[in-house]
């Protein structure tokens, strides 16, 4: 009797990508403090320091979504190592600049190149995954995130010094290092995408669905707000809690100690993902992480002192590591057929705004409040997000709105989410 034919990848293409993934975003992680201290060097004050780091953010804004439309209906793997190219391209070229317009021209290169690479490893995740593994597999693909953010800026503080006006050639040999990081990612990009996994609307490239009706979609407005509340905590946190160890004479190599404890109970997080789920369901455990890490984030604006704050940013760090793979499963699963890469570049683009907005909101607020104030806006932030969390964490599988057969879906056993992208092809045919 012939055997079953193979419909999905084993597990190495994940290691791989998540091993890429760490090395593009520790050298993003590398470069971005670099490129301040840099643009610092060629005089630029605190509101050029400011623009050049909003040009990395808004710049990919404009190419989000039509990235994502290229990726519906062909393959995702291309966008890997063009990201690559594009990130250590911008890391080079920031450390020759030398005008401020160059720094902020190719810190927006940067940051192409890092959103290029997130949508196309997203997209594979997401078609590679069986649905019931994909809060799992999502929760790993971002483990490769938090160690970058781990262990880039710790790389960038260790080669970067202000001493005997040095400030200029460390901050460009950190961009060199950082540029070199990055291309270390190219070693494991091969075999990540599995020859059946092609697009969901493969057959279909004319089908364009359109972005009003993705946004439409129960779940998907959920998951991207979730993103950006999640990702906007993590870069208020990373921004302000020196000014609060400044305010509290907390000293720097503490609050660095602080920063990376964070980081570290994120990836423990991740490690844990799926016996969490197994305990918690995934509604109850978005809500409440979400909920838990509001209270916490309003806790850091308490004068607490330095044992009860490294606690707090220690669960804090856990609750934060639930949201950013949840709310990629929340809208895969929630977006229509043949627009998943779309609504996953939507979310992109929502976090992109977050970072934009976020910081810039934090400061005003910071500015009249004083510098606990952010936090509580945090807080709120959070609470919205478990609220919506509580109501659409749970998004209707695919397969349900799409009328798929009760068989298809149970290809995958019990609880399965929706039909994988194989058997839905194999349905058609």
């Amino acid at each position: 009797m012939p055997s079953a034919p193979r419909t999905r990848p084993g597990r190495g293409w994940l290691l791989r990508l998540v091993i890429a993934f760490a090395f593009a975003q520790g050298a993003v992680s590398m470069a971005r403090p670099a490129v301040s201290y840099r643009a610092l060097a060629l005089g630029a004050d605190e509101t050029a320091v400011g623009v050049i780091a909003g040009v990395y953010a808004l710049l990919p804004l404009f190419v989000a979504v039509p990235l994502g439309r290229r990726t519906d209906h062909g393959r995702c793997a291309p966008l890997l190592p063009l990201g690559v190219l594009l990130i250590g391209g911008g890391c080079a070229l920031s450390a020759t600049a030398s005008s401020l317009p160059a720094m902020a021209a190719w810190s927006g290169v940067m940051g192409l190149g890092h959103l290029c690479f997130v949508i196309g490893a997203q997209s594979i995740v997401a078609r590679q995954s069986a649905p019931a593994e994909q809060d799992r597999d999502f929760g790993h693909f971002t483990i490769g995130a938090s160690l970058g953010q781990l262990v880039g800026p710790v790389a960038a503080g260790g080669l970067i010094t202000a001493e005997g006006g040095a400030l200029d050639r460390t901050s460009a040999l950190a961009l060199l290092v950082s540029a070199g990081v990055a291309a270390a990612a190219l070693t494991s990009l091969w075999r990540i995408e599995h020859r059946t996994a092609t697009g969901s609307g493969a057959g279909k490239p004319d089908h364009k669905v359109p972005v009003r009706s993705i946004l439409g979609t129960r779940g998907v407005p959920a998951g991207i707000f979730i993103s950006l509340a999640v990702l906007s905590a993590t870069d208020i946190l990373t921004a302000y809690l020196p000014v609060v160890g400044e305010h509290r004479s907390i000293a720097p190599a503490t609050v660095g100690l602080l920063l990376s404890l964070r980081a570290a109970a994120t990836i423990a997080c991740r490690l844990v993902m799926t016996p969490l789920l197994r305990l918690l369901g995934r509604r109850a455990l978005l809500t409440v992480s979400c909920l838990l890490g509001a209270l916490l984030c309003a806790g850091v604006a308490l004068p607490v002192s330095v044992p009860v704050l490294a606690v707090m940013l220690g669960v804090l760090g856990f609750c934060l590591g639930v949201g950013q793979p949840l709310s990629m499963t929340t809208v895969v699963r929630a977006a229509p057929e043949g627009a998943r890469s779309t609504a996953l570049a939507l979310r992109l683009t929502g976090n992109r705004l977050g970072q934009v907005a976020a910081p810039a909101g934090a400061g005003l607020i910071a500015g009249a409040a004083g510098v606990g104030a952010p936090f509580v806006l945090l807080g709120v932030l959070l609470l919205g997000a478990a609220g919506l969390g509580l109501r659409g964490g749970g998004a209707p599988p695919a397969a349900a709105r799409t009328g798929a057969s009760p068989g298809t879906a149970a290809a995958d056993g019990p609880g399965a989410d929706g039909a994988p992208e194989v058997s839905a092809r194999s349905n058609r045919r």
